[in-house]
Formats: structure tokens, C-alpha cells, sequence
């Protein structure tokens, strides 16, 4: 179903030879995300909590062609604001080039100061709003999974940098070594 979808966005985005972007966001907690783990028969694995609730904001995008690039903001929350923080970062990276940009329906991506911004940049930025509630349609929800089981489950982070260092890690990984996501990318190129 996805390839079906997203076909209209990749053909039109190779005719034009512009960028395919998708964006996503997501919050990484300070509290111990529990994931299947191995351990010795009869030992069972113990991950300390903290107590914690406080959590990382991530804006992340994935370029899918010509070229396989990820990117990635951090922010205190999610709203139209920072949103608009994000999209002034990306505009500074793919300025001068043709870009199809697919964001999911978060309620901030609706937000007229937003859409304002879009109809401004329109001579390069081609906006393109997934149907709702459909993540398996996004190419930055994979990453966040890879995100997870290399940097964040089973482990308790004692504060908040100690978890953002821990995604720079990961996320660093990515982008110096694109070939390590190509799996989880897949089905969307």
C-alpha cells in the first residue's frame, strides 16, 4: 500500500529532479522504554528507573533521492512556533532546489502562520499532507524505531542530556553512515 501511495510523490519528484522529504517529530523520555532483551535462564533483566517523565523533542526529516540525507532539530515542545524554527532550518539547507515536502497531520502543521510560510516558499517547496493516521506512510517513522532499539530501550538515561547525547550518537550514525538505514527505507524509494 505504501509503494501505491507514495508513487505519485516519487514520479513527480524525478521528473522534476527536485529533493523527496519526509518529516516527522518525536519525544524520547527520560524513563526506561522497555524492549524484548536476552538475558541467562533464570536471570532476569533489571533497567533502573528514575522516576522521571521529562522527554527530548526531535523535528526530524529524511531525504529519500537524489541522495539519502537526515536531518534533525531539537526543541522544547511541539507547536506551530517551533515548527516554523524547523522548517527555517530546512529552508536553509535545500534553498535554491526544487523540494517535495510530505508531513503528517499534526494539528501545528495546520496552523495559518505555518501555511503562510508554505505559500511563501512555494516557488520551491511543494507541500504534501499524508492521509491521517497513517505513520506507516512516513519515511521518518522507521527511524525513529531504529532510534529506539540503538539508543534508547532498556536504558535509563539519569537526565535529559545524557538521552540527547545518546541520539546525537545515533542520529550522527545515520548521517555518516546512510547504508545502516537503507533497510528500513526500503519500501519507500
Amino acid at each position: 500500500m505504501a509503494a501505491l501511495h507514495l508513487s505519485s510523490y516519487k514520479k513527480k519528484a524525478r521528473s522534476e529532479d527536485a529533493a523527496l522529504v519526509f518529516e516527522d517529530e518525536a519525544s524520547f523520555r527520560q524513563d526506561s522504554t522497555l524492549h524484548a532483551t536476552w538475558s541467562r535462564r533464570g536471570h532476569q533483566p533489571l533497567i533502573p528507573v528514575t522516576g522521571q517523565r521529562k522527554s527530548i523533542k526531535i523535528f526530524g526529516s529524511i531525504e529519500l533521492f537524489p541522495t539519502t540525507r537526515f536531518l534533525y532539530y531539537r526543541d522544547e515542545v511541539f507547536n506551530a512556533q517551533t515548527y516554523l524554527r524547523f522548517l527555517q532550518r530546512i529552508a536553509g539547507i535545500y534553498h535554491g532546489r526544487k523540494v517535495h515536502f510530505i508531513q503528517d497531520n499534526a494539528p501545528y502543521h495546520k496552523d495559518g502562520r505555518v501555511w503562510e510560510w508554505f505559500k511563501a516558499n512555494r516557488s520551491w517547496l511543494e507541500v504534501h499532507n499524508l492521509p491521517p493516521y497513517s505513520p506507516e506512510l512516513n519515511a521518518q517513522e522507521p527511524l525513529w524505531k531504529h532510534t529506539r532499539q540503538n539508543g534508547t530501550h532498556n536504558r535509563c538515561f539519569k537526565s535529559q542530556e545524557e538521552i540527547y547525547e545518546t541520539l546525537v550518537k545515533v542520529f550522527a550514525g545515520m548521517q555518516r553512515n546512510p547504508s545502516q538505514i537503507e533497510g528500513y527505507l526500503q519500501p519507500f524509494l
